[in-house]
């Protein structure tokens, strides 16, 4: 059993909170836009840290993550990236990856909005875990917590770590 802590859209933010929130987790994973590879380097010292980078991402965080990420943790096969798109509607840079071999966890960030979406033509369970940091149009800042447990994906916590703007 491995307890996750997932975030997207970092923009460089660091959050104390952080800490409080991924206290539990065995992991730390990040869809993309983490800002820098010195923010990357404090969730790092907090956990184990799986991510990829985003489209605001610099040179030096792009040669330390991938853009794709495709992992399995508990028996439940991952594909992580930054820009996805959703179920019926997924970006074509990640598609033909999607629908030629379907994880059973899509995760992607980008959109600055959280949604969590069965998609039950590929029999995936699709994650956005919305912004944890201060930039964007978002205002209530986000991420997820969940359990993976021997195939399952449970316990699923949507937390809202405060707002801004």
């Amino acid at each position: 059993m491995r307890k996750i802590g997932l975030l997207s859209d970092t923009h460089n933010v660091w959050d104390e909170k952080y800490e409080t929130y991924f206290a539990g987790c065995d992991e730390i994973w990040h869809a993309g836009d983490i800002g820098s590879l010195e923010l990357a380097g404090k969730f790092e010292a907090l956990k184990p840290f799986r991510a990829v980078y985003g489209n605001i991402d610099d040179w030096p965080t792009r040669r330390a993550y991938p853009e794709t990420l495709r992992f399995t943790v508990e028996e439940v096969e991952v594909l992580m990236t930054h820009i996805g798109g959703y179920p019926g509607k997924y970006d074509p840079k990640i598609r033909a990856q999607l629908y030629s071999r379907p994880p059973k966890l899509f995760i992607c960030g980008h959109s600055h909005i959280l949604k969590v979406i069965y998609d039950k033509n590929l029999n995936c369970l699709h994650m956005n875990p919305g912004a944890a940091g201060k930039y964007g149009f978002h205002r209530v800042r986000t991420l997820l917590r969940f359990t993976l447990d021997r195939g399952d994906i449970r316990d699923l916590e949507v937390i809202e770590i405060g707002r801004h703007g």
